[in-house]
């Protein structure tokens, strides 16, 4: 049974540090060292928790000037989840599709200022991607692909903006439809994640 944005709003409520400014990403087909290969990373010292991530992640952002950006990984079944605290490079174009090759991709982001993505690639070739705070507005090989099923979860398909605003938690819960992979907050917590910085200007 697909997961609705009802089901995900325990993040903006219970990881408040994170749910302002991120990106989470779901490859399927590459390891997180290949991943990290591909993007060109520099393995740094493990952390354990989302808590201790976010607070390395914004240390080593002052620390690099913001040339260089700490990403958490893990092995999740046959995916590996790379997290960005305050960052974006899993919905950023031209490196994902150049990083998709062989692989499947899912990714989705939001800023401070509410600004967010999500976007889907298998193997190079971008299938989707939108605003979740806009899905009117979509493109890709596959724009009208999962409108059922975005609009089972939530997301609000109509010109009129709704009353609340589930999209970051529906961006959440379409993920889960395509990777079959529930973010969890045990997984968050509990979880040491290998770390690596990645160059990001």
């Amino acid at each position: 049974m697909t997961k609705t944005a009802a089901d995900y709003t325990w993040f903006e409520n219970d990881f408040p540090d994170i749910a302002e400014a991120y990106c989470f990403t779901l490859v399927r087909g590459l390891s997180p060292t290949e991943l990290m290969s591909r993007l060109e990373g520099r393995a740094e010292a493990p952390l354990r928790g989302i808590a201790a991530v976010v607070d390395s992640a914004f240390a080593r952002y002052d620390l690099e000037d913001g040339d260089r950006q700490l990403v958490a990984m893990t092995t999740v079944g046959a995916w590996t989840l790379l997290i960005e605290p305050n960052g974006y490079l899993g919905v950023t174009e031209d490196r994902v599709l150049a990083a998709s090759a062989g692989a499947t991709w899912v990714s989705h982001f939001v800023n401070i200022n509410a600004v967010g993505t999500f976007l889907w690639a298998e193997d190079r070739v971008l299938r989707l991607c939108f605003d979740p705070m806009f899905p009117e507005d979509r493109w890709g090989t596959a724009p009208d692909e999962l409108l059922d099923v975005m609009e089972r979860i939530g997301f609000h398909l109509e010109e009129e903006s709704p009353e609340t605003d589930l999209s970051s938690p529906a961006a959440f819960a379409l993920a889960e439809h395509l990777t079959g992979f529930a973010i969890t907050p045990t997984l968050l917590q509990d979880t040491t994640f290998t770390c690596a910085t990645i160059q990001i200007r």
